[in-house]
């Protein structure tokens, strides 16, 4: 009679079935984790340029009187990735101007972000029949305050 066998390991199958699961997974895995770090470097670029944009807004904001103008520049040796384009044009009113920032890429040149937004010049000299309208009118409104309190 023969003496039964034991199976007391692992089949050559099995082994090579538990090899391919763990492929497969690890496959996936460093997918996820690349995919991940993209979309972290994305969202960092984004952020500097717009950061960047509003940076040049503010500045244009800040240096007093504006000019119906289109300029552009870069922003340094900071980021000598980027360079902005802005235009400024007449608005609706007197003294508006409507701004467009946009942050260039210097490697390939297609525009990254744009920025768009209105700018008052504080400079602007107002109209000298603006100005009687506004006075003729406090003295009216006086009047009225004189004659009620009588």
């Amino acid at each position: 009679m023969r003496a039964p066998r034991h199976n007391a390991g692992f089949s050559l199958i099995e082994i090579m079935c538990a090899i391919l699961v763990m492929g497969v997974a690890l496959v996936a895995l460093t997918r996820g984790l690349t995919t991940a770090m993209g979309s972290t470097k994305d969202s960092e670029v984004e952020t500097t340029v717009v950061s960047l944009a509003a940076g040049q807004v503010e500045t244009l904001r800040a240096g007093g009187a504006l000019t119906d103008d289109t300029t552009e520049g870069d922003f340094g040796d900071g980021f000598p990735q980027y360079k902005w384009l802005q235009t400024v044009s007449p608005g609706e009113l007197d003294g508006l101007h409507a701004v467009e920032v946009s942050v260039i890429s210097t490697k390939t040149g297609a525009t990254l972000y744009k920025l768009s937004t209105l700018l008052f010049d504080q400079d602007y000299p107002s109209s000298s029949a603006a100005d009687e309208k506004a006075k003729q009118r406090e003295q009216d409104k006086a009047k009225k305050r004189n004659r009620r309190a009588t």
